[in-house]
C-alpha cells in the first residue's frame, strides 16, 4: 500500500505543480500598460455637480459620438458580458465620452436601456469635439474615431490613468480595444483582463494593510 502511495504521490505531484504555476499566469500576473498617463477627464462637463476622473478608479471607457441608435447592439453586448459583472465593485466605473452636442440623447439613451441593465450607473462626460478627440488621442492607439466621434472599441484605463490591454494577444499583436460588437471578444478577452486587473489591485491592497499591520 505504501509503495502504491509514494507511486501516486510521485505520479500527481508534477501534474499538481503544472497547474498551479499555469494559473498563477492568469491569477498573479499584471495586465500590461500600454500608454501611461492618458489625458483626464476631469475637467469635461457631466452635467451633475461632481467631476469624472480616471484617477483612482478602474474605467471601462466608451467614444459613443452623436450617433448613439448604431451601438445600442454594442452597448447590450458590452453590458451583458462585461458591466453586469463589475457594476458592484467599488472601484469599477463605466465612462462614456460623448460631444456636447450628444447631451440630451445620452439621457434618452439611458432610460432606454434602463429596463434592462444598471444604466444609472453610466458616467457621461461631455465635450467639444476637440477635447473628444485630445482624449482619445491621448490614449496612443492604432484605432481612429469616426466622422461621429465614435467607435465601437472600448477601452480600459487603471487608477494611475494608465490604458491597459494585451502586448502579446494572439490575434493582433498589441490589443489596445475591446471590440463590442463581438460577443466572444468581450467574454474571452476582455472579461477576462478586467478580473485580471482587479485581482491585481486586491492583491496590492491586501499587501498594504499586511505591512500597516507589521
Amino acid at each position: 500500500m505504501k509503495k502504491f502511495l509514494v507511486l501516486g504521490v510521485l505520479f500527481l505531484l508534477p501534474i499538481v505543480a503544472y497547474l498551479f504555476f499555469a494559473s498563477g499566469v492568469n491569477n498573479f500576473g499584471k495586465l500590461p500598460v500600454l500608454t501611461q498617463k492618458v489625458l483626464d477627464i476631469d475637467q469635461l462637463e457631466t452635467g451633475s455637480d461632481s467631476a469624472v476622473s480616471f484617477q483612482n478608479k478602474i474605467s471601462v471607457v466608451a467614444f459613443f459620438g452623436n450617433d448613439l441608435d448604431a451601438l445600442k447592439g454594442n452597448t447590450y453586448n458590452l453590458d451583458q458580458k462585461i458591466l453586469e459583472k463589475f457594476y458592484k465593485f467599488d472601484d469599477f466605473q463605466f465612462v462614456i465620452i460623448l460631444p456636447e452636442g450628444a447631451k440630451t440623447r445620452a439621457q434618452d439613451f439611458a432610460t432606454e436601456f434602463s429596463n434592462v441593465t444598471n444604466s444609472s450607473y453610466w458616467k457621461f462626460v461631455y465635450g467639444t469635439p476637440k477635447q473628444v478627440k485630445d482624449v482619445f488621442e491621448s490614449f496612443e492607439t492604432n484605432i481612429q474615431l469616426d466622422a461621429n466621434l465614435q467607435i465601437p472599441y472600448v477601452f480600459i484605463i487603471d487608477k494611475n490613468a494608465s490604458l491597459r490591454g494585451r502586448d502579446d494577444d494572439e490575434d493582433t499583436g498589441i490589443l489596445y480595444g475591446y471590440d463590442s460588437r463581438s460577443v466572444s471578444e468581450l467574454n474571452n478577452k476582455m472579461s477576462d483582463d478586467v478580473k485580471v486587473i482587479l485581482a491585481e489591485y486586491r492583491l496590492e491592497l491586501k499587501k498594504y494593510k499586511a505591512k500597516r499591520e507589521n
